[in-house]
């Protein structure tokens, strides 16, 4: 039976993580997401964001504890270590020219909601229902693509290998698919404030 990592010092979970044991890998990487998504969502990202966010953090604390750059102060060293990585990423993020630009069109996907008012449920209710009927009316490649990421959970280099492109292409085809995915749902809510 192998070791949880509940049960594994400081040291030996670095060493775990410089030896590469993918096991000890996916647990520490699994533990720790929810909170930097709770950071990030809280700060007027959405979950994507989070989850480039913390896959950029785990890959700089992988890469510092594998070259000794980083060194545990005390049990808990490495789990502050990443978090203030991902918080300082994306603090960046947000300081960035692109993201404040692109924040003007993803007002519906701020989690801006107030306390769980019957108001605040119905206008997320509402946001939901808008966005889900936007994405029924997508086109069939952007529907596919969006729904293996994120409701299949499939990787952007699995759903490469599937459209027979490259990542990087699959990246930008799944942004350009969000973009008007936004651009559907945002232009009915225009459309109603204008009447």
């Amino acid at each position: 039976m192998r070791k949880s990592i509940h049960a594994l010092s400081q040291t030996e979970l670095i060493d775990a993580l410089k030896m590469n044991d993918s096991y000890i890998l996916k647990q520490f990487y699994t533990l720790h997401y929810k909170k930097i998504e709770a950071l990030v969502l809280k700060n007027s990202g959405t979950i994507e964001h989070a989850k480039d966010v913390y896959q950029d953090a785990f890959v700089t604390v992988w890469t510092h504890v594998k070259t000794d750059k980083f060194v545990p102060k005390n049990d808990t060293a490495l789990q502050g270590y990443l978090y203030s990585i991902a918080k300082n990423k994306w603090t960046d993020v947000l300081r960035s020219k692109s993201f404040k630009n692109a924040n003007k069109l993803n007002e519906l996907t701020l989690t801006d909601v107030k306390d769980s008012t019957e108001d605040a449920a119905q206008e997320q209710d509402l946001k939901l229902k808008t966005a889900m009927a936007a994405f029924k009316n997508l086109g069939q490649p952007c529907k596919q693509l969006l729904g293996d990421y994120y409701f299949e959970k499939k990787s952007l280099k699995q759903i490469a290998q599937q459209f027979n492109i490259e990542e990087n292409t699959a990246r930008n085809k799944k942004y350009r698919c969000m973009e008007k995915l936004r651009n559907m749902v945002i232009a009915p809510k225009k459309q109603q404030l204008g009447r």
